[in-house]
C-alpha cells in the first residue's frame, strides 16, 4: 500500500511541477503548432522539455500506481499534488506562501498518512464488464440532471436580466470537470481489474483511453467554468468532485471496500477529509486570508516576514533571482489550470 502511495505522491508531483515548468518554458515561446520551427523551438528549450518529461512520467507512475491499488485510496491521494506543488514552488521558484497554505499542506500530508495507515490490501473482486456502460450511463443521467439545473438557472438569471456569472454555474461547471476526472482514474482501474480476471489483455488500452477522453473533456468542463466564473470556486468544486467520484465509483462499480478494523476505517476516513480540506485551503488560501480579522492578518504576515527576513539573512546570494523564476503566490494556481494554457 505504501509503495502505491508513493508512486501516487511521485506521479502527481510530476504533473503539477511539470505543467508549472512548461508554463514558465512557453513564455519565450511561439504557441504551439505544427510547423517544424515551432516545434524544434520546443524540442530546444530545456526548461519545457524537463516540464514535459516529468508531465508524462508522473502519468505513467499514476497507472503503475492504479495497477497496485484501491482507486479509493489512490484519488484522495493524488489530491495532494497542489501541496506538493506548493512546496516545490516556495522553495524553487520563491513563492510567497501565507499560513493557511502550510495548513493545508500540514492537512494534507497528515490526510496522506491516514490514508496509508488506514487503507489495506484489497482482494480480487469480480467486476462485470456490463459495469463499464453502466458507469458511464450513470454519470450521462449526472450530467443530465447537472446540465437541467443550469439550463433552468440561466433562463432565470436571462429573465431577471442579470448578466454576470452566479456561483451556481461555477458550481455545475467545476462539479461536472471533477467528476469527469475521478472518473478517468475509475475506468483506468477498471482496464487492469478486467485484465486481471481474464479478460483480453486488449481491455486495458482501450479503458485507458476512455479514461484520457474523460480527462480531456473535464478540461474542457473546467475551462468553461474558468473563463466565466472565479477559479476558486471552479477549483475547488472540480478537487472535492474528483476525490469523492473516486471514492464512491470505486466502492460502487470496482468492489472495493472499508478496512475490516474499526480502527483503520476511522482512520481511512479522517485521511479522506483531512486531504479534502487541506486541498480547499490551498486552493482559496488567498481569500480566505482576507475574511481574518485584521489583527490576526497582521500578527501572521508580521510573522512571515520575520521568516523570510531570516532565511534571506542566513543565505548570501551572488544576484538577486531572476524575475522570470518567481511565481506569485496568487497566479501559481492561474498555472496549474487548462484555461492558462488555451491563451
Amino acid at each position: 500500500m505504501w509503495e502505491s502511495i508513493c508512486l501516487t505522491l511521485m506521479a502527481t508531483a510530476g504533473n503539477n511541477i511539470g505543467k508549472v515548468l512548461q508554463k514558465k518554458g512557453t513564455v519565450i515561446l511561439p504557441p504551439l503548432s505544427f510547423k517544424l520551427k515551432v516545434i524544434s523551438a520546443y524540442i530546444s528549450n530545456k526548461l519545457w522539455i524537463v516540464g514535459f518529461l516529468m508531465d508524462i512520467s508522473g502519468a505513467i507512475l499514476m497507472l503503475r500506481a492504479l495497477s497496485q491499488a484501491p482507486v479509493s485510496v489512490i484519488q484522495p491521494v493524488s489530491g495532494c499534488g497542489l501541496a506538493i506543488l506548493c512546496i516545490f514552488s516556495h522553495f524553487y521558484l520563491k513563492e510567497v506562501m501565507n499560513a493557511l497554505d502550510w495548513v493545508g499542506i500540514a492537512l494534507a500530508g497528515a490526510g496522506t498518512i491516514g490514508v496509508g495507515f488506514g487503507g489495506e490490501e484489497q482482494n480480487g473482486s469480480i467486476v462485470s464488464l456490463f459495469h463499464l456502460p453502466l458507469l458511464g450511463f450513470s454519470v450521462a443521467l449526472l450530467f443530465a440532471l447537472l446540465d437541467t439545473w443550469l439550463r433552468i438557472y440561466k433562463r432565470r438569471r436571462q429573465d431577471q436580466e442579470l448578466m454576470h456569472s452566479e456561483v451556481i454555474e461555477e458550481i455545475i461547471f467545476g462539479l461536472e470537470s471533477g467528476i469527469l476526472f475521478g472518473m478517468a482514474s475509475v475506468i483506468s482501474k477498471m482496464g487492469f481489474v478486467f485484465s486481471e480476471q481474464g479478460f483480453s489483455k486488449i481491455m486495458v488500452p482501450i479503458c485507458i483511453s476512455i479514461s484520457i477522453c474523460c480527462s480531456a473533456t473535464g478540461f474542457v468542463y473546467q475551462t468553461r467554468g474558468l473563463k466565466h466564473g472565479r477559479a476558486i470556486v471552479v477549483s475547488t468544486c472540480a478537487a472535492v468532485a474528483s476525490i469523492v467520484t473516486g471514492v464512491l465509483a470505486g466502492m460502487l462499480a470496482l468492489g472495493e471496500h472499508m478496512p475490516t478494523s474499526p480502527v483503520a476505517r476511522v482512520t481511512l476516513s479522517l485521511g479522506w477529509l483531512f486531504i479534502i480540506l487541506g486541498v480547499i485551503l490551498l486552493v482559496s488560501s488567498t481569500r480566505l486570508m482576507a475574511l481574518l480579522p485584521r489583527p490576526m492578518r497582521r500578527h501572521l504576515r508580521s510573522n512571515l516576514e520575520k521568516n523570510q527576513t531570516l532565511r534571506r539573512s542566513g543565505s548570501v546570494r551572488a544576484k538577486d533571482p531572476s524575475p522570470s523564476a518567481v511565481i506569485q503566490a496568487s497566479t501559481l494556481h492561474h498555472l496549474t489550470t487548462p484555461h492558462a494554457w488555451l491563451r
